[in-house]
């Protein structure tokens, strides 16, 4: 096995599925931004989940809000619903895994937030029902997804937007997402302190 040559093959695969997807995903990414940038104005906040990779990507982007992405401002709020462990045991345990983001959505979510979906192959029940329950609290949802959108896809409602990389490999998805998510902060940044 000639691991450089894989290696590489790996890189020209991303880039290529990056470049492919600029002009399918700029137009999303930018209605995301002023979606999220309008819900913060509102003081609203950003709700974000997802599993494995996906659950690491809300955490990053919830982060890069509420600490600084790549210019000094104050926190904006977002929160994962992906990091407290007590809180998902004990609702996988009482209820069901499928669970674990919808009751936390119906608890913390409110009208003017907004609920950041994330998952790869567009089928995760658990984010299913969390974007069915942001619906019910009268909340918009982005739905960053790939392949078909799946499920997530016919779920959406009129004021939703759907942010889905053109692909099936789950990794080279999981790092358009990563291009994705920065993407959408670094809009966030210009559209809130008017960098050119």
């Amino acid at each position: 096995m000639d691991l450089i040559n894989r290696i590489s093959e790996n890189f020209s695969e991303s880039a290529h599925l990056k470049l492919q997807s600029m002009d399918a995903l700029a137009a999303p990414i930018a209605a995301a931004a002023e979606r999220m940038v309008q819900c913060l104005r509102q003081d609203g906040k950003i709700l974000a989940c997802g599993n494995g990779g996906s659950a690491a990507d809300s955490q990053h982007f919830a982060a890069e809000l509420l600490n600084r992405f790549e210019m000094e401002r104050p926190g904006l709020a977002a929160m994962a619903l992906t990091t407290d462990s007590s809180t998902l045991t004990s609702i996988a345990n009482d209820y069901d895994f499928e669970q674990v983001f919808s009751k936390q959505v119906r608890a913390l979510g409110h009208k003017n937030d907004l609920l950041l979906a994330i998952s790869t192959s567009g089928n995760s029940k658990n984010v299913l029902a969390a974007m069915h329950a942001a619906h019910e609290n009268g909340m918009s949802v982005i739905a960053l997804t790939g392949r078909n959108g799946g499920t997530m896809a016919e779920a959406l409602g009129p004021s939703d937007i759907q942010i889905c990389v053109p692909a099936q490999n789950t990794a080279r998805i999981q790092e358009v997402h990563l291009l994705t998510l920065h993407c959408l902060c670094d809009a966030i940044d210009c559209l809130l302190l008017g960098v050119e």
